[in-house]
């Protein structure tokens, strides 16, 4: 997986794909979706049984389609839930499916911490879930616009399944959306969404430019999510006072929230007080010459020196 785009540039997102296979250009298509990385901070979760958090960390959604024609394919090479294969597993997998190139056909979007990090906390809140829904419904979109006869997606539910799937169905009100909990170990082309998304992020972590230019870097930060003292440790590590964490932390983060609280140093805005504020003319006022304009006679009067009389 050519992640180079995204080693480029790691503070936006990144769209990746594979190329569209004919068949799924003819033949009727299922679609799944599914996201690797809403629960860390930072970093990887380590190998299998690692339990999603719900909140934070670097994101990478996935579709993987294939003709419904060849479901039972897709099926047979065995895909599971990514977050139970190991880390090798998940790449013999992804392999298999990029062999099988002539009926399966996936694309992603890895979102990096920085645009989380902006988006949950700018003047206008974008939260989690709200960026979740677009940038799958970008992706089924996305595939769509490529050509590929969707007619059956699959999604695993970011939030209650019953409105993620009311929004979907009507984007796509000619297509069949089911949004279930644990649609990744329900169905096989969920899983393999899932596969195609964890291969993408732990190649994308293994492989993090920093943009800062740290010194003593130390790449032993456990498994990224809240409840790990190794995480921990490591936030308080690289914590600098005045700016706070690299790009490579989401700063919406709770944990990471408090952790500045307590090791950075604090900011004082000050507002100017009312009094100040009295006898500031509106903001247009700058853009306008001072007293009335005067408004010239017409042009007529104006060559022939003729002036309004006031007095006789």
């Amino acid at each position: 997986m050519d992640l180079s785009e995204l080693e480029r540039d790691n503070t936006g997102r990144c769209r990746l794909s594979s190329p569209v296979p004919a068949v799924c250009r003819k033949e009727p298509c299922v679609l799944g979706v599914d996201e690797a990385g809403r629960g860390p901070v930072l970093g990887a979760p380590q190998g299998p049984g690692v339990v999603e958090g719900r909140d934070n960390g670097p994101m990478v959604y996935a579709i993987c389609y294939c003709p419904l024609s060849r479901l039972a394919d897709l099926e047979a090479l065995k895909v599971a839930d990514s977050k139970t294969l190991s880390e090798s597993e998940r790449d013999r997998l992804f392999v298999k499916m990029e062999e099988d190139k002539d009926f399966v056909g996936w694309a992603l979007d890895v979102l990096s911490p920085n645009l989380i990090s902006t988006s949950m906390l700018g003047r206008v809140k974008y939260n989690l879930n709200s960026l979740s829904h677009d940038t799958a419904a970008g992706l089924v979109q996305y595939a769509l616009d490529q050509g590929v006869k969707v007619t059956q997606v699959f999604v695993d539910t970011v939030g209650l399944p019953e409105k993620y799937q009311e929004r979907l169905q009507q984007c796509f009100p000619g297509t069949e959306v089911t949004v279930k909990a644990k649609a990744d170990a329900l169905y096989p082309v969920v899983s393999a969404a899932s596969i195609c998304a964890k291969v993408a992020r732990d190649q994308a972590v293994k492989n993090w430019q920093f943009v800062e230019k740290l010194q003593d870097m130390d790449a032993d930060y456990g498994s990224g999510y809240p409840n790990d003292p190794k995480t921990k440790v490591w936030l308080r590590k690289h914590v600098e006072p005045v700016f706070g964490f690299p790009q490579f932390v989401r700063f919406s983060w709770r944990t990471a929230q408090s952790i500045l609280e307590k090791e950075a140093e604090g900011v004082m805005w000050e507002d100017s007080s009312a009094e100040d504020q009295e006898g500031l003319g509106k903001i247009t006022s700058y853009f306008l010459s001072e007293g009335p304009r005067p408004r010239l006679p017409h042009r007529y009067f104006q060559e022939r020196g003729l002036e309004s009389a006031t007095t006789l």
